[in-house]
């Protein structure tokens, strides 16, 4: 017997401190993944993270915040996961996608962009590391409609 078809899981990595164009990117990434009914996974926290939350709670989306430690993260977080693990929490933010998307970032951002990559997942990229394994996209509703092509596979 089947169950419902489960939702897609995107991730959507970035800096906690970002530049206004990678708060844009990642506000319309974090709407358009709502609006095609995908939950969004992060760290939860600022910048990026923030920016995503944000972007699907204003379209009614599902924001899953896994965090570092025991704080709340940021206030458009659906669903809060206390890690306690810091930096290494960034293994469970990836592992719990199904395709990711990079936005701007730091080596916080590389270190994830790492692992999904050796995970084998599928990793999109708007103004991010320029490295093999991550499809550089031109905007980010292209980043978008990629990473859900490849996660609905």
């Amino acid at each position: 017997m089947t169950g419902p078809a489960r939702p897609v899981q995107i991730a959507v990595i970035g800096a906690g401190d970002c530049s206004g164009e990678e708060e844009r990117a990642a506000g319309e990434i974090g709407r358009t993944l709502a609006e095609n009914g995908a939950i969004l996974i992060s760290g939860g926290m600022s910048g990026v993270m923030e920016a995503s939350c944000r972007g699907a709670a204003s379209s009614g989306g599902i924001a899953v915040g896994i965090l570092p430690g025991t704080g709340d993260g940021n206030p458009y977080l659906s669903v809060r996961i206390r890690t306690g693990m810091s930096h290494a929490r960034n293994y469970l933010v990836v592992e719990s996608a199904d395709a990711v998307i990079a936005v701007g970032g730091g080596y916080g951002t590389l270190s994830e962009i790492a692992f999904a990559l050796k995970a084998g997942k599928p990793v999109y990229g708007y103004r991010t590391w320029d490295i093999p394994g991550v499809c550089a996209c031109p905007t980010p509703q292209d980043a978008c409609f990629k990473a859900l092509s490849a996660a609905h596979r």
